[in-house]
């Protein structure tokens, strides 16, 4: 079996998955490089401080490394300083390590350990193009990025747009792998089938999951929701924020019926989906990707996105898994809510049980060790 190192900051719940089906195909061995406390995650912009109530540590082997930095955090690139990992790589006998980005020192300092003792180093982030930039920062980053890319041997890209941005900073196209975003499919379908939920099946439930903060543009939903009157509906926001007193003003100003649920962890979000007829994610293009819509998708529920959404090109098939609005275009997220409410049910389960057999921890894993593979068959032929 191949040995294979991964290195990521702090136990998040998206790559749980993919660790545990990584670790039913090869040897390996996951590295954090620090312990997020519960205020940290508020200060991530949650808006309350928690611990998430799934276990993300087991099915997979795991060790927490001796984080020395003066100020241990997340959120900046002096905040993960881990030298140990140097010693791990030099004693592991790794066929291949990955790390999620390059915006951490201790993603650097995997790339330098692992250049020293040959093993090959990938790079699996979700970033893409379509944040704005003045021109002399484009050259700027353009002259950079170029740089940085070459001290990868491959490159795991998430999905269409992710790939274009790491072919436009010069990422060669014979050493780029698909390795797709994803969640827990099968828990998520689960748990969303087993929720007992009760509802009134005469008002469409639409829903909102995320942080309540500017970059993902909730208020454009409820703008869009009092377009559509005539309509019963209701709208759930799934999240806590900054924005939420003023989210429940519009709210209130426009007579809409609305959910402010607060932070939901993730043993109680499948229910949140399960009574909800369609997901909105009005977001501008920081949302990387988007993976509640990964999670909504998994539970059946189709999703109405902005066009700067990461995810857009890859989950949403118009008329079958969801819609794509132009980004800040109130008007027409309207008319696509109410087409993907339209739809037949059963048909859009169906495209969308479909859709997720691709973006699956399954497929990752196997794309993650295949990579890995094509990478050795090549040093071994030079």
């Amino acid at each position: 079996m191949a040995r294979i190192g991964f290195l990521i900051s702090h136990p998040i719940q998206y790559y749980t998955p993919i660790f545990r089906a990584l670790a039913k195909q090869c040897d390996l061995t996951v590295f954090f490089a620090h312990r997020q406390t519960a205020e940290q995650q508020a200060r991530a912009g949650f808006g309350v401080a928690f611990d998430w109530d799934v276990d993300l540590l087991s099915g997979y082997d795991s060790r927490f490394l001796v984080n020395v930095a003066r100020q241990p955090s997340t959120d900046r690139f002096t905040g993960c300083d881990t030298p140990g990992i140097a010693d791990e790589i030099a004693r592991g006998k790794f066929d291949a390590f990955v790390v999620p980005g390059w915006a951490l020192r201790c993603y650097w300092q995997v790339v330098r350990a692992c250049r020293r003792h040959g093993v090959p180093v990938m790079v699996r982030g979700d970033s893409q193009l379509g944040t704005q930039r003045n021109s002399f920062v484009r050259a700027a980053k353009s002259l950079v990025f170029s740089h940085l890319l070459r001290r990868f041997d491959g490159f795991l890209y998430v999905g269409q747009r992710n790939r274009e941005y790491l072919l436009h900073y010069g990422a060669p196209a014979d050493r780029l792998f698909f390795s797709p975003h994803c969640v827990d499919n099968d828990a998520f379908a689960a748990a969303s089938a087993a929720a007992a939920v009760s509802r009134d099946p005469s008002r469409r439930r639409i829903l909102f999951v995320g942080k309540l903060i500017a970059r993902k543009h909730p208020a454009d939903l409820l703008h869009a929701v009092s377009r559509l009157a005539g309509q019963p509906m209701e709208v759930a926001f799934a999240g806590s924020g900054e924005l939420e007193s003023e989210l429940r003003q519009i709210a209130a100003n426009a007579s809409i019926r609305a959910d402010f649920m607060g932070f939901v962890n993730q043993s109680e979000l499948p229910a949140a989906y399960a009574a909800a007829d369609l997901l909105v994610l009005p977001s501008n293009a920081r949302e990387t990707w988007g993976l509640v819509v990964n999670e909504a998708m998994a539970c059946g529920i189709p999703a109405v996105v902005s066009d700067a959404v990461g995810c857009g090109p890859d989950l949403i098939d118009a008329g079958a898994t969801g819609a794509i609005f132009p980004f800040g275009d109130i008007a027409a997220l309207a008319v696509a809510m109410q087409d993907v409410l339209s739809l037949d049910r059963a048909h859009v389960r169906q495209r969308l049980a479909d859709k997720m057999a691709l973006y699956s921890p399954q497929r990752t894993a196997a794309a993650i060790i295949a990579a890995a593979a094509t990478l050795d068959r090549r040093a071994s032929r030079q």
